[in-house]
């Protein structure tokens, strides 16, 4: 793996009005770095001015401004075929879609250069990869946590990579996911209009942010254990990273086991309505509790129309089936 390297770039005090990446990209016109990588760069909150991170790629210039661009570190290793058992729901020569465990990493990182979905993927689709930029590889189109289990499709050929892409990219996909959340909504079914953006402090968080993308979730109670959990299914108009946890927190009903995200305390002052017991029990559960239930697209080579789901794994129902016993021994009913 290569040291990351930083590029400081002064600004001219006479510097004319342009966006962040516009003026960073003339600037290293001479570096070969394209618009988009650039861009790319800013997003992920790799760019500088005085400490402060800029990761908003539209935002004016600064004339007399010191700038200072982080290049990450770059993994020279190409990822190996792993034999690492798949649970597949749908195969062809273009795409395959499985059931991703909680646990699996979808794409190598400096963190997880190995045992991940990409390297199974390899294993398992072997020459059936026909080449996707002109390489042997799946076509990532979409992730889902680590701890995030459920379905996911990636594609086999460049013609599918290009059409799963695309769908994606405007929204012309159906993805629904289930959650057992904390405490007990006012409303049983609702829209969150919020933007998403970088946490200002912990980059490695989302937070709700004036100037953030886009993003909107529609959520619907399913199943209800009063007073302290839920089950409810989100559908999204947009796939923000951690779009669901931090949406659903924002309302007060974080998804429980979520170490980030997660906000128990309030029926941590409720020992009458639930047992100390069986609420330790329901906190050591190890992953946020949210699944990939279904997803639905029209195959890009095909163009037949395709529906997959999953049921909750094994380690969801339960954590369910905890919380059900739990409320039934204080004495409370369900619905």
């Amino acid at each position: 793996m290569k040291n990351p390297h930083h590029i400081t770039i002064e600004c001219p005090s006479d510097q004319s009005k342009c966006r962040i990446d516009k003026f960073i990209t003339d600037h290293l016109s001479e570096s070969n770095y394209s618009r988009s990588r650039i861009k790319a760069l800013i997003q992920d909150g790799n760019l500088l001015i005085d400490d402060t991170v800029i990761d908003d790629p539209s935002a004016s210039v600064k004339p007399g401004s010191c700038y200072i661009l982080t290049i990450p570190a770059v993994i020279d290793d190409t990822p190996q075929a792993e034999d690492i058992q798949l649970d597949i729901l749908f195969e062809d020569a273009d795409l395959i879609v499985i059931n991703k465990p909680a646990g699996l990493v979808v794409h190598p990182a400096p963190g997880s250069p190995n045992g991940t979905l990409v390297n199974a993927l390899l294993y398992h689709c072997g020459e059936g990869l026909t080449g996707i930029g002109g390489v042997a590889r799946p076509g990532i189109v979409h992730r889902l946590d680590k701890e995030t289990s459920g379905v996911m499709v990636a594609a086999k050929s460049q013609h599918a990579h290009i059409g799963l892409s695309e769908l994606f990219a405007s929204h012309t996909i159906n993805r629904k996911y289930e959650a057992l959340c904390w405490g007990v909504p006012s409303a049983m079914q609702a829209t969150i209009d919020a933007p998403l953006g970088r946490h200002m402090i912990d980059r490695k968080k989302q937070t709700i942010r004036e100037n953030g993308r886009h993003a909107i979730t529609h959520y619907s109670v399913l199943k209800l254990f009063p007073p302290f959990g839920c089950r409810i299914a989100c559908t999204l108009e947009t796939g923000r990273t951690h779009q669901i946890r931090v949406h659903l927190t924002s309302i007060g009903h974080s998804i429980i086991g979520d170490s980030i995200y997660g906000r128990p305390q309030r029926v941590a002052q409720m020992p009458d309505k639930i047992s100390r017991q069986a609420l330790a029990a329901i906190r050591a559960f190890d992953r946020q509790a949210l699944h990939a239930s279904e997803l639905g697209f029209v195959h890009p080579v095909t163009h037949e129309h395709m529906d997959f789901s999953a049921p909750f794994p094994e380690d969801m129902e339960n954590l369910q089936t905890l919380i059900e016993n739990a409320v039934y021994e204080r004495g409370h009913t369900y619905i």
